[in-house]
């Protein structure tokens, strides 16, 4: 039953990103406007495709494939480890996990690099990367699942 709610999860929040990347960058055609005021001058659309990992490192790498079997064998990895854990919070977590991760792995096979769009800029501050919705998946997921795996270790101290 859990490997169920993880694919079911994982499959929920890869929707989501895909979703949002068929709005947003093909549908609104980010990916020729370059930019989409959403609430300035805190976020805003702004194209960038990502060849690399977070902020561009290994971007002037071809790490294409590299990056989908890597994305792919984590996955994989943490579904097996989620499988054997209990609590819904932990599952949701790896599901958010996979689900970003594989939703960036799937940009890298479809349009040869990630789709990052959401740019957060503040207080005089020009922020120069964009994201995605899987990243925050995968960020958020990452934290959840040590901030959840954290509290049930205490309670069984």
């Amino acid at each position: 039953m859990p490997l169920l709610r993880i694919v079911l999860a994982s499959l929920v929040f890869f929707g989501l990103d895909r979703l949002s990347k068929i709005v947003i960058v093909e549908r609104l055609d980010l990916a020729s406007i370059q930019k989409i005021p959403a609430w300035p001058p805190y976020v805003n659309f702004v194209m960038a495709w990502n060849k690399g990992v977070n902020f561009g490192f290994l971007d002037g790498f071809d790490a294409r494939w590299l990056l989908v079997a890597i994305s792919v064998i984590v996955s994989a990895a943490l579904m097996a480890w989620a499988r054997r854990q209990s609590g819904w919070a932990l599952l949701l977590a790896s599901g958010a996990i996979i689900g970003g991760a594989l939703g960036n792995a799937y940009d890298r096979i479809v349009y040869g690099a990630v789709a990052d769009y959401i740019n957060v800029s503040c207080c005089a501050i020009d922020n120069p990367y964009s994201f995605n919705v899987a990243d925050v998946w995968i960020f958020g997921g990452a934290i959840f699942l040590v901030l959840s795996n954290e509290f049930a270790h205490r309670g069984k101290n």
